[in-house]
């Protein structure tokens, strides 16, 4: 399985792309403005799209992909969420004030996306010539949220994906039972700003390493951190290697690696 950095920023800036992961050529999780680096023929692959929530950052690019290449496609681009973030989309987004209905365009019939519910704990399959499986799991956001974790149909380990995210029990209950090639796991704030991280439920470099704590101490696998605020970055990637030197729990004896938005993970 291939995933294809196209954004893991929290915001824009010169070559900062906000978040977008595509998984071999078919699937695409979050729609941030990553996806913009795809060509027309790379966006027309794309069948299903997994959403983790309904802020802008993840689904910025999503009403302007359709655009492109509704009219190229043959069938409906699926994108798979939460409740919340279907509603949220055709409320704040798909309403005909912000961006057309591409549910009823160019008819009811035959439209350039549908919308399909999904729900914490549900394991999904998606995808014809790669098949793959993809859990969806706890996220603690200011909106409802999940993160993911993908492997390919036939076995083999997940890629598992936070989301945005604040303290997280339940989240590595079920990760520590999985078996996990790489995880992706966000961190917005530097520990200048803990305050406005806990306000906003997500991570600081502090709560990251009290998060990771919670990893099976036998369980070995690399860490990318992902979604920093292109302002704080140096910051953050500072703190988080002192931390380790440190010997925190949590971070000491862990493969902590930087995310870097044209990287391809592969495993």
């Amino acid at each position: 399985m291939q995933v294809r950095v196209l954004g893991c920023s929290g915001a824009i800036a010169k070559d900062c792309r906000t978040t977008s992961f595509l998984v071999d050529t078919d699937l695409l999780v979050d729609a941030g403005t990553g996806v913009g680096d795809l060509t027309l023929d790379e966006m027309a692959c794309i069948d299903d799209v997994v959403l983790t929530h309904s802020h802008l950052d993840h689904i910025a690019a999503l009403p302007l992909m359709l655009d492109a290449v509704g009219s190229r496609r043959t069938q409906p681009l699926r994108v798979h969420a939460l409740r919340a973030t279907i509603e949220a989309l055709r409320a704040h987004v798909f309403n005909n004030v912000i961006w057309p209905d591409f549910e009823s365009i160019p008819s009811p019939e035959a439209p350039f996306v549908s919308f399909h519910d999904i729900s914490v704990g549900q394991v999904l399959q998606l995808g014809t010539s790669a098949p793959k499986l993809i859990e969806v799991l706890p996220a603690v956001h200011t909106v409802p949220a999940c993160g993911f974790a993908v492997r390919h149909a036939t076995g083999g380990a997940h890629w598992v994906f936070s989301g945005d995210t604040e303290r997280n029990a339940p989240f590595w209950d079920r990760v520590n039972a999985l078996d996990v090639a790489m995880l992706v796991i966000e961190t917005a704030f530097s520990s200048r700003e803990q305050a406005l991280a806990e306000r906003s439920l997500h991570l600081s470099p502090e709560v990251l390493a009290d998060e990771l704590s919670h990893i099976d101490p036998s369980k070995r696998y690399p860490i990318y951190i992902t979604h920093t605020k292109p302002a704080e970055t140096e910051e953050i990637m500072s703190q988080i290697e002192t931390l380790a030197g440190r010997q925190v729990a949590g971070l000491a004896q862990r493969d902590i690696r930087w995310l870097k938005a044209d990287g391809i993970l592969t495993f």
